[in-house]
């Protein structure tokens, strides 16, 4: 659909559409109809075809005197070739014979005489008629009228309303009732036709419709006067239903247009009679008719314009009176028109509040009560309009303008505003930039073709568009996300290669660039591909020449070098090993890299702090570059300046103030000499066609160990020089992160050099030994390292939250790694964390201790520190997890690393030698906390504790400790225990013990994470570099693992049989269900805290999963005994009160629904077996909700004879059940009912028995006068019936039931005689029964 012409189109581009229009083929909206004529020929064959072919009017053949008045000839058709006429018949009779239409009757029109019609002339007279008044003036002396009017309608109808006579009764009757035949007759509803008098009751005084005007006057009357007889001969002949049928057929027939125009004319005659008769006489009725009904109401379905007017608006004055010729102003729209009026009055308030700040087009603020002239361009029709300026959210919403000069002057004022610094950078400049995006939207812009296309077209072309939110709604989730969507880096670029802007402008924009590329991989893919944005960076800001620069302010960055540049490529690099690829082949960065690293910061000619940042930086890109295995070959071409910058490390720190810029230098030369010493360990990997490897390209090291071998001799003498300084803390913290870079260095030298081939073992064993002997085992005994174990609780986020809470300026759309108060010392990112150089150093033992197991137990006498201990213990303890925040997710990671790290430590030291049984329930409990917060990109950790730490037999101390025997004893003297259904809670822990192995293959399989992550991980947790994908960590939004991990067999079965229909196999089921069960027995006896996540209620929904598996699984013997001991310890005193089924489970929608389908399926598979029953009749205990009681005695009554539990084997007691007294009348009466018809008996269910009997046994006796009437009615009857109850044995039970006892076979006790009180009201109740003869059974 051709799109209408736009303001600005010219007529060059109305041919173009025209031209366009004609090429589609399309059916035009209008079509012009020529009417030829009659004759089928030419009437002048000689006059020549017209051009253009317009419609001309020729005036020769007209004559030059008007035709006499009178009537025209008849009309004869032209007849067909096929069908002449006969002769002897008119053609005009032939056709008023056939033709029935209503227009038929306008074929004669008989012109009007105005013969004897006298001419007056008009009397001229010096008022204006109507006389003129403004709209906003009261009108005195004339009636209010309602409805939408013209002003001269309104004084028609007001003089004559004055000058109107009352008129006689019949005359008014006659008017307000027309005739059938008249022409305003309206369709009657059905429901006004049952309401109709005959026709014959009504009298017609004079014709109405034709009153004879423009004939003789003698012959006018006459005439008129017979074709009302005629017409009312003719009405009063035929029945009402063929006038009804002949009115429809009428309004059929006629333009719906004048149906409607008639209907309003006579509406309006009608109003105007009746309020001129209600001015003559108020109060009273306009006629007095009697008997009669009016025959034409007006429908009540009808909208009238009276209604749709408030009566008595106010006019609206305006400066100029529109007329009908302008332009678009054939519809005067008076609504629309308010901005031509004069501006408000400014508001004077006492206060600002609630009031916008407004700039003018310079970017002041201006006052809210400065009153400027129009002229100056800052009123305008919005919000305020009285007030100058324009508002943030309207400059904002300029910038979305079609119009270029619009935009150009929002975006002016914006800055000119932003200059002026009258915005806050963290809160306001957001907010606008939220609500009101840089960038037209697509809606608007499309806005005028929406306006003429049908709802259904309109919604079928944006339904493929639904996809692609406009940037608003994404920045409202996700901030980069919203502004990479304005293309705003091509914005950026232009910036910087056209402009030029200044430095602080350069900075800005490269710190946006660096936020947008940290985001994720697809933005930071985004920047790179943006057209010449990294070429103008690296030309622009990374030049290999520059001029020298001083230490004073430079006026532009351009062609000199800027530090946040190279970070950026740092930044970009992070995002995956391809984008660095592409970084260092595409866009030379190699000999940017070799031009700021070969030469010394203080020889680069720029100011002393940029050249000690942009060398840093250089080599941090170089490390990141070196972590994916690229950028070896540099590693020859400077290896003289690496080793030159390593050796005056040790002057730098032994310097008294050492400078913070040049350690920071110190440790990213550490880190790239870290990375190619892996890279020179590493082996190439075989890239398998079924894995992940196979897409990451994996090309062969240049660097050789031999390359690198070198390296320790001169990073020892640093590492003994940082660590001679841990004594002092103040000159610790200066130095940073070199400690924990040596650590590093020395942890991946060793491990490189144990996968060299070719070498002895014997000298890197001597190696490790002698610096175990000279460096590692002398730190261990230093009270300063223990100052360091210490303080890892105060700087831990998961001991202390508020170390990484969010800043109060943060916002949940933009990431950010920022925190309250900045970085606090006392934080995991603060100069004083311990965290760093503990992981580090746990890093370094446990890569000497993999390697060399004799060191193993030396240093793991680190995890003896008091300091550690009490860490654990805080990590163990019932802590809630700190909200997952950018920022702390990151440091929760690095904590989480320095834990696993011990755990594997004391792992591989308790294969070796014993440990105490306290600190192996502390390591194994430390684990299973570990592995239930590990968060994305932890994959591998998690895959290392399943193996190791969690199903470790050295970390259950409990099996060799007694721990079996003690479970049996403390099952014997529980007082609530059940029945035992198989062997003691201590054998089934023996067997699980022994059955760890096959547990923890169990958990492998069905706690398996993703093969990807999993591998990437890997990776970069064990310095594979070939295999690295990426330096960024995914987003962290949840745990690892659920927190019922260890119920996720369980699950994962129930899953899947409920999608097999056919069933699982039986030894797939039964092994995996016996595995899980153990496992969750051996958590539940030995490490109760482990599960503390796990609500009670949800761990009882998952043993009903068991059940629901299949209908053969609960039978097994190992089932049962594992199930047994868990509801046992379910239903333990200490247990059983946080038992809640009324709150949300983790994992399941509604907890009714389970036990409804739990209920079915009992009933179905059941067979009365007894554990199944304990477990359907646990949810029923009058603590719970009601709904669960009500599934069961009414919807699956059925069940109720398979419920054969004895009371022996109750879990809980009787009394859970019994009270309080069941409130609930439609459960009272379900009790009733199952009692009464023997579908609950004591012989086949024997607990629901007594719980039903003491139920309603407390309500039939119960004399509350609180009660409602519908209650006691119920009662009463109850009571009666009970008393008429045929079976004696249940009439007795209710009757006479007095307190539950599970030890007697009924499970409770009875009354020998009825107390007094309960004695006397049945007494009255039976006699008023007997009174009545009622018998009722």
């Amino acid at each position: 659909m051709l799109s209408r012409p736009r303001p600005g189109e010219s007529e060059v581009d109305l041919l173009r559409f025209q031209s366009q229009f004609l090429a589609a083929g399309a059916a035009p909206a209008v079509q012009l109809v020529k009417k030829g004529s009659r004759s089928g020929g030419d009437a002048n064959p000689d006059r020549p075809p017209l051009q253009d072919h317009r419609d001309v009017v020729m005036l020769d053949n007209l004559p030059d005197l008007p035709p006499a008045l009178v009537p025209a000839p008849p009309k004869r058709a032209r007849p067909s070739p096929g069908h002449p006429l006969p002769e002897h018949e008119d053609p005009e009779e032939r056709l008023n014979r056939h033709d029935k239409h209503i227009t038929a009757v306008l074929t004669k029109i008989i012109e009007r005489d105005t013969s004897s019609v006298a001419v007056n002339l008009p009397v001229p007279c010096g008022v204006a008629f109507p006389p003129v008044f403004h709209r906003s003036q009261g009108r005195q002396g004339k009636p209010a009228t309602s409805g939408k009017r013209s002003i001269f309608a309104q004084e028609i109808a007001a003089r004559r309303a004055s000058e109107a006579k009352v008129p006689p009764v019949g005359e008014v009757a006659s008017t307000l009732h027309p005739p059938e035949g008249a022409a305003t007759c309206e369709a009657l509803t059905p429901r006004e036709q049952g309401s109709q008098l005959p026709w014959n009751s009504y009298s017609f005084q004079g014709p109405h419709l034709v009153t004879g005007k423009g004939l003789k006057s003698q012959e006018a009357e006459q005439e008129a006067q017979t074709i009302h007889e005629e017409n009312v001969a003719r009405l009063q002949a035929m029945a009402p239903e063929e006038i009804l049928q002949e009115q429809q057929r009428l309004l059929a027939q006629l333009d719906p247009s004048l149906v409607a125009f008639l209907r309003s004319h006579s509406r309006t005659c009608e109003q105007a009679e009746e309020k001129a008769t209600g001015e003559q006489r108020p109060g009273g009725r306009s006629a007095e008719v009697t008997g009669e009904e009016p025959i034409m109401p007006t429908s009540a379905s009808e909208p009238r314009q009276e209604d749709k007017l408030e009566p008595g608006a106010p006019a609206l004055a305006l400066p100029v009176t529109p007329q009908k010729e302008w332009l678009h102003m054939d519809t005067v729209e008076l609504e629309k028109l308010h901005w031509t009026r004069d501006l408000p009055p400014l508001r004077r308030q006492q206060t600002q509040e609630r009031m916008q700040a407004r700039f003018s087009l310079q970017g002041e603020l201006l006052a809210p009560s400065v009153d400027l002239p129009t002229h100056l361009g800052l009123h305008h029709h919005g919000e305020e309009a009285e007030r100058a300026g324009y508002s943030l959210q309207e400059l904002f919403h300029l910038t979305r303008s079609q119009v270029s000069q619009q935009r150009a002057l929002a975006l002016h004022v914006l800055a000119q505003v932003i200059g002026r610094e009258l915005l806050d950078s963290t809160f306001s400049w957001y907010h606008g930039a939220l609500v009101f995006p840089l960038m037209p939207s697509q809606e608007d812009k499309e806005d005028e073709d929406e306006d003429e296309e049908p709802p259904a077209e309109k919604a079928k072309r944006k339904s493929p568009e639904e996809g692609n939110r406009p940037p608003s709604d994404l920045a409202r989730h996700d901030v980069i996300k919203g502004l990479l969507a304005t293309n705003l880096l091509p914005r950026l670029r232009y910036l910087l290669e056209v402009t030029c802007p200044g430095p602080s402008a350069v900075l800005d924009i490269l710190a946006v660039l660096i936020r947008l590329a940290r985001h994720s991989l697809e933005s930071a893919t985004r920047v790179l591909e943006c057209p010449r944005l990294i070429e103008t960076v690296i030309q622009e800001f990374l030049p290999t020449s520059w001029s020298p620069m001083g230490v004073k302010p430079t006026l532009s960055l351009h062609r000199v070098p800027c530090a946040p540049a190279m970070k950026l490529l740092r930044v970009l690099a992070s995002a995956g090993r391809n984008i660095a690829a592409r970084l260092l082949s595409g866009f030379d960065l190699r000999s940017r890299l070799c031009r700021f690293i070969a030469e010394a910061p203080q020889d680069l000619a720029l100011p002393p702090e940029e050249a000690e940042t942009l060398s840093t930086e250089a080599f941090r890109l170089w490390a990141v570059a070196a972590s994916y295995g690229q950028g070896g070959d540099l590693y020859r071409e400077l290896y003289p300046v690496l080793i030159r910058a390593l050796q005056a490390v040790p002057k730098e720190l032994s310097s008294p103030s050492p400078q913070p810029l040049a350690l920071q230098r110190a440790a990213s030369l550490l880190t790239v000499l870290t990375q190619l010493t892996l890279a020179a360990g590493s082996t190439t990997p075989e890239p398998r066609s079924d894995s992940a490897e196979a897409s990451v390209s994996s090309t062969p090291s240049s660097i050789t160990w031999t390359q690198v071998s070198g390296l320790q001799p001169l990073v020892e003498p640093c590492l003994r020089q940082t660590l001679k300084l841990l004594p002092t803390p103040e000159t610790w913290s200066a130095l940073g992160p070199v400690p924990t870079a040596c650590l590093l260095f020395l942890d991946a030298y060793y491990q490189a050099w144990s996968q060299q081939p070719g070498l002895c073992p014997g000298d890197w064993l001597q190696d490790m030994e002698r610096l175990s002997e000279e460096l590692l085992l002398p730190l261990l005994s230093q009270p300063a390292l223990g100052r360091l174990w210490d303080s890892l609780g105060c700087c831990s986020p998961l001991c202390n939250p508020q170390s990484c809470a969010p800043a109060p300026e943060a916002l949940p759309s933009l990431v950010s790694l920022g925190c309250a108060g900045g970085h606090p010392p006392l934080s995991l990112a603060g100069s004083a964390s311990p965290f760093p150089f503990l992981t580090a150093l746990l890093s370094l033992f446990n890569t000497l201790g993999w390697i060399h197991k004799g060191l193993c137990g030396q240093l793991a006498a680190v995890l003896a520190a008091p300091g550690l201990q009490n860490y654990f213990l805080q990590c163990v303890a019932p802590v809630a997890a700190p909200h997952l925040t950018p920022f702390s997710a990151w440091a929760l990671r690095h904590e989480y690393h320095l834990q696993h790290l011990a755990l594997t430590l004391a792992q591989r030291a308790a294969t070796l030698q014993p440990v105490s049984a306290t600190s192996a329930a502390l390591y194994h409990g430390m684990a299973l906390a570990l592995l239930s917060r590990l968060l994305p990109g932890s994959e591998h950790l998690a895959h290392e504790l399943l193996l190791s730490c969690v199903f470790r037999l050295e970390f259950l101390p409990e099996r060799a400790s007694g721990g079996p025997e003690a479970a049996d004893f403390s099952d014997r003297l529980s007082l609530g225990s059940g029945g035992d259904l198989g062997c003691g809670r201590g054998t089934l822990l023996a067997q699980a013990c022994q059955d760890l192995p096959s547990i923890r293959s169990c958990y492998l399989t069905h706690c398996s994470l993703a093969r990807a992550s999993l591998l990437a991980s890997q990776a970069l947790h064990r310095g594979e570099l070939q295999r690295v994908p990426a330096l960024l960590l995914p987003v962290a939004k949840e745990p690892l693992l659920p927190t019922d991990w260890p119920f996720l067999p369980l699950i994962q079965l129930y899953h899947r049989a409920s999608d097999s229909p056919s069933g699982l196999p039986p030894a797939d089921i039964v092994g995996t269900a016996v595995r899980a069960l153990q496992w969750v027995l051996v958590l539940e006896s030995w490490r109760p805290q482990a599960l503390r996540a796990v609500p009670p209620a949800a761990r009882l929904a998952r043993l009903m999963c068991v059940f629901l598996v299949d209908s053969e699984l609960f039978r097994e013997t190992p089932i049962q005994r594992l199930v047994a001991a868990l509801l046992a310890r379910l239903c333990q005193p200490e247990v059983l009160p946080n038992l809640n089924l009324d709150c949300p489970l983790p994992g399941l929608t509604s907890f009714p629904d389970l036990y409804a389908n739990f209920l079915e399926h009992f009933e179905a598979v059941s067979f009365g077996d007894h554990l199944f029953g304990a477990l359907v009749l646990l949810p029923l205990q009058r603590r719970f909700s009601v709904t669960l009681r009500l599934a069961l005695f009414g919807e699956h009554v059925g069940a109720l004879r398979a419920l054969g539990l004895p009371l022996t084997q109750l879990p809980v007691s009787l009394e859970s059940y019994t009270a309080p007294p069941e409130d609930n009348l439609a459960l009272l009466q379900l009790y009733f009912r199952a009692l009464v018809t023997g579908a609950l008996q004591s012989h086949w269910c024997p607990v629901l028995y007594a719980v039903a009997v003491a139920h309603v046994n407390s309500f039939i006796f119960c004399q509350d006068p609180k009660s409602l009437d519908e209650v006691k009615a119920a009662r009463r009857s109850m009571l009666q019936k009970t008393w008429l109850l045929a079976d004696e044995g249940l009439r007795q039970h209710l009757l006479h039931y007095k307190l539950p006892n599970s030890a007697l076979p009924e499970g409770f006790e009875l009354y020998p005689q009825l107390p007094p009180l309960r004695q006397q009201y049945l007494q009255k109740l039976i006699s008023g029964v007997l009174q009545n003869g009622v018998s009722e059974t």
